[in-house]
């Protein structure tokens, strides 16, 4: 058998990469040209769960966000979502990303509304800070999320009030992800020196992760493939959350 379950040419242009460049930051993910890395988690589940009000905190280059879209589509296509087919302003739900652009982890191209990313997926973008959207924002337009994905402040105290200002406002059956959750890939990561400017420590994830694992009120999903196999990229982890119920 030669075929493949993904559409390997549509991934490698639109979802991988914008067009021809690689999407900034994807290799935090796993990803390559052809392998969707964390990516391929983060669809299955938006499309198990059935999710339709997707966040994702902070994007870099919209790696993880065009999937989430991408997802939500595909339900439509499949069958499963009915109605109108418009990305964010229709029956399918909305995909929302809130990134300050203040260039703390690195640049990003959010702002520009003639990016490869915002006319291909139109994204409700938010600029702004984690806090200020969740109260001025989310709250005020009392939005229940179904899917949210904390990629932000990677301090232990910036994730974890993340975490803890939306875990009040998801849905009955909500799943959130924590990215960058792999202590190991976090104190192994070599940064090139003219980097180091725009780089900053990221164990805050995996330290809210180890707290939350004591708590009772939450199941985790822990998946770090960091040098299961050695010479292939890895993921910097990720962490999968819903509540007990």
């Amino acid at each position: 058998m030669d075929e493949m379950i993904t559409n390997e040419e549509y991934i490698r242009k639109n979802i991988t990469n914008n067009d021809d460049q690689p999407v900034p930051y994807r290799w935090t993910h796993g990803a390559t040209d052809t392998h969707l890395g964390d990516g391929i988690v983060v669809y299955s589940i938006i499309q198990h769960m059935r999710a339709k009000t997707c966040v994702c905190i902070d994007s870099g280059g919209g790696y993880i966000p065009r999937i989430i879209t991408q997802a939500r589509l595909d339900l439509h296509k499949q069958g499963v979502f009915e109605g109108n087919s418009d990305l964010n302003w229709g029956d399918i739900g909305s995909t929302y990303v809130v990134d300050a652009c203040n260039g703390i982890g690195g640049p990003n191209d959010l702002e520009n509304e003639d990016s490869f990313y915002r006319t291909h997926f139109y994204p409700r973008f938010i600029k702004s800070t984690s806090v200020d959207a969740y109260y001025d924002f989310f709250v005020r337009q009392d939005i229940k999320i179904d899917f949210l994905f904390i990629d932000g402040d990677h301090t232990y105290e910036g994730v974890k009030k993340d975490f803890d200002l939306y875990s009040t406002i998801l849905s009955e059956n909500g799943v959130i992800i924590i990215h960058d959750t792999d202590s190991s890939y976090e104190e192994t990561l070599i940064v090139s020196e003219d980097a180091k400017k725009d780089h900053y420590r990221f164990d805050g994830p995996s330290k809210l992760v180890q707290e939350l694992q004591k708590n009772e009120d939450w199941n985790l999903i822990k998946l770090h493939n960091f040098r299961i196999l050695v010479d292939k990229p890895s993921s910097s982890g990720i962490t999968i959350i819903n509540r007990k119920k």
